[in-house]
């Protein structure tokens, strides 16, 4: 046998068992009895509700409007996350550096959480430590800050339609997309799609898988934890985001269970309850279907919430 044949065959019998370590997830296919559950607790809902539920392991989920379009409040700071590492993955970026905040960067609203906010003109923060306020307390200063860094929604937009999402875009700040503003805010997403980004997050698909791992333990610290998280056993590790805006609640979460990792994904629209109260009637929707998918997939765990 020539010698760049043998070559040949010995990489291929090399390369046959990492492919076989490696099959292709199940498909996901609907589960009847928790769709009965998930539809019951959404059934009279005052307003319009989005889930996407998928069992990582066995494909086993559920779709309720999953390719609908929704407002993504604080979600969209998942797009804006994976921009922010494909260019730190390229050397545009470094998350070492310090960055000087802009007196151009304006909000005309700054929430208790917004650490950034409180900052002036010539202060500065590693960019790592933006990446974590944005995504940790949800930081809407330092997310606009790192949409700015980043080139703008635009720049956001390109990467998300590059990599398959058809409906996930930031609109706020961003120059052609003033009507899809004034109906979603500052971005838009499907139940689908943001589980879809997060999913590609956990497989180590998005950027690298070095990037990966970065933004996935990064999207393990949310101080928002009082709403989907609240319904699993604090013991269990999720990454999460959670978004809310006067008529939509939103959470997206991947959730490593004890029988397997599932990705779940709540939004809500034209919600008539606009308080901001731990009862409003979208964030009690989130807890319930939280609490819901974690029993059907784990029903041999005892563990309760409290009150």
């Amino acid at each position: 046998m020539h010698r760049f044949a043998r070559l040949f065959l010995l990489v291929a019998l090399i390369a046959a068992p990492l492919r076989a370590q490696r099959p292709a997830p199940p498909a996901a296919w609907t589960d009847p009895a928790l769709a009965a559950t998930l539809d019951s607790l959404a059934r009279g809902f005052g307003g319009t509700v989005g889930i996407y539920v998928r069992h990582l392991g066995t494909g086993a989920g559920v779709e309720m409007n999953a390719d609908t379009v929704f407002p993504t409040a604080s979600l969209v700071k998942i797009p804006i996350l994976l921009t922010l590492y494909d260019q730190v993955e390229r050397g545009m970026l470094d998350l070492d550096a310090r960055v000087p905040y802009p007196d151009t960067l304006s909000y005309r609203y700054v929430e208790a959480t917004d650490v950034v906010g409180y900052m002036v003109a010539g202060d500065t923060l590693p960019l790592s430590e933006l990446a974590f306020l944005m995504l940790s307390v949800s930081d809407n200063v330092a997310s606009l800050w790192i949409q700015a860094l980043v080139g703008g929604g635009a720049a956001v937009n390109e990467w998300m339609a590059a990599h398959g999402f058809e409906h996930t875009r930031v609109n706020s700040r961003t120059p052609g997309r003033e009507a899809a503003r004034t109906a979603f805010g500052w971005g838009q997403t499907t139940p689908r799609e943001i589980a879809a980004s997060l999913v590609m997050i956990r497989e180590g698909r998005a950027v690298s898988p070095r990037a990966s791992q970065d933004m996935y333990r990064m999207l393990t610290r949310a101080y928002w934890d009082d709403v989907a998280l609240s319904q699993i056993p604090p013991t269990v590790q999720a990454a999460s985001k959670q978004g809310f805006v006067d008529k939509s609640r939103s959470e997206v979460l991947l959730v490593n269970a004890p029988r397997g990792d599932y990705v779940l994904a709540i939004i809500t629209k034209n919600q008539v309850d606009e308080s901001y109260q731990e009862s409003n009637e979208g964030h009690r929707l989130i807890r319930a279907v939280s609490r819901a998918v974690y029993q059907h997939f784990n029903p041999d765990d005892p563990w309760r919430p409290l009150p």
